[in-house]
């Protein structure tokens, strides 16, 4: 999977991201991708109404859907999908620090890229760049039928 010393299979680029997101949940929650560096995808998302729970902080299950956000898309990358799906099996996150306002980013990098399994952390900062979720997703690639 690797080319050209970066982990991606082919060229990908943030306005191909922002298409496959289309009337989706991403776009719903305004999760936008940043920037593609060469092992690593970042992207951020609002905490506003649409994120929060009750107690006013960002809601752990947004920051989860931003950590499988990015980690799915990396994984997406890093095959040939005219050949190989990438689908998740498991993510789990750890909340560290409550958010209340402004946009988180989260930074996706892989652990393991193996022929059958992916696994991805990314790492969710606030404003102030402190840590407030470190998450680990494992993704399935399976080839396409």
């Amino acid at each position: 999977y690797i080319l050209k010393n970066m982990i991606w299979y082919r060229e990908f680029d943030i306005e191909a991201g922002k298409k496959m997101m289309k009337n989706t949940m991403m776009e719903h929650l305004d999760i936008r991708i940043e920037e593609i560096g060469d092992d690593y995808l970042k992207g951020s998302m609002p905490v506003d109404h649409r994120t929060v729970q009750p107690y006013g902080i960002l809601h752990g299950g947004a920051s989860v859907t931003l950590a499988e956000t990015l980690g799915s898309l990396a994984a997406h990358m890093v095959v040939d999908d005219s050949k190989y799906q990438t689908v998740g099996l498991e993510i789990n996150a750890n909340h560290l620090k409550s958010t209340r306002s402004g946009r988180v980013v989260g930074v996706a990098k892989p652990i393991h890229l193996g022929k059958s399994t992916h696994v991805w952390e990314i790492k969710i900062t606030n404003e102030q760049q402190q840590l407030t979720c470190i998450s680990r997703l494992t993704m399935a690639v399976i080839e396409k039928r």
